[in-house]
């Protein structure tokens, strides 16, 4: 599988730039359309992104059109859409192959950013989250964080084009990230069957939060891509007690894949 289209949700956030040039970047390894998405409440605020729209595919020199064409290039395209934000997102999800958001800008907007969790909960599709200032690279150095879940088996069977594109993949674990299923060394036979060389290490967790020591094993491993499932438990037991996907999305510094 290939990636060709790549849908954006814009957001009216100081992350937004951001995401578009991280979108931007993957349109451009892919040689992908971005669909640029605004959902709006009424007809009366149809505009309001289309200014950013241009001025960012100005300054990337993309091509504007509502199709990708058969040329090896990059293109882009703007609809404003009438409805719910996570309805609208969700849907027009469905029929892309992955879905850029920006990176929440407090802790606060992790657990309320409508356009991640509809991606994340209603659309069977994988989402890349931004980080807060563009990377220089992604892809190139990929962590998959692996604890046997179905989340997480869902995210390595989306990461499996980027897999194969990276110079250096490594599996992460740990006893306290593991749930009920397959092991490191089971998911490493699997990755080497697809004619993966990956390695696997294990981590601890940092003053006894595990997504903490997820996060700095990756940093370790140089990390430009942080691949995992999300919300193994549900999103309402994370919100109030935390969780490793809560706290990788409000102190992740890399781009993250996520899969639910």
């Amino acid at each position: 599988m290939v990636i060709r289209k790549i849908l954006l949700p814009l957001q009216a956030a100081i992350t937004t730039e951001a995401a578009f040039t991280t979108a931007v970047m993957v349109a451009r390894m892919w040689d992908a359309h971005l669909a640029v998405l605004d959902v709006v409440p009424d007809r009366t605020q149809e505009g309001r992104m289309r200014d950013l729209f241009e001025r960012m595919v100005a300054k990337h020199g993309l091509t504007i059109t509502d199709a990708k064409p058969d040329a090896q290039t990059s293109t882009a395209s703007f609809v404003a859409l009438i409805g719910r934000e996570p309805d609208v997102v969700a849907f027009q999800a469905r029929l892309a192959d992955i879905v850029v958001v920006a990176h929440p800008a407090t802790s606060k907007e992790v657990s309320s950013s409508d356009a991640l969790h509809a991606v994340l909960f209603n659309s069977a599709k994988p989402v890349l989250i931004a980080p807060l200032a563009t990377p220089s690279t992604i892809g190139q150095r990929i962590c998959i964080g692996w604890n046997g879940s179905a989340e997480s088996a869902a995210a390595v069977l989306s990461a499996l084009p980027w897999l194969h594109r990276a110079q250096s993949i490594r599996v992460l674990w740990s006893d306290d990230y593991q749930r009920r299923g397959p092991l490191a060394s089971e998911l490493g036979a699997y990755l080497e069957s697809h004619n993966l060389r990956v390695d696997r290490a294990a981590f601890n967790a940092v003053n006894n939060t595990v997504g903490a020591g997820l996060l700095t094993a990756a940093k370790d491993f140089d990390c430009d891509l942080l691949v995992m499932g999300a919300y193994s438990h549900s999103r309402l037991r994370q919100l109030f007690l935390g969780g490793v996907t809560r706290h990788v999305l409000e102190n992740a510094t890399i781009p993250l894949m996520m899969h639910r």
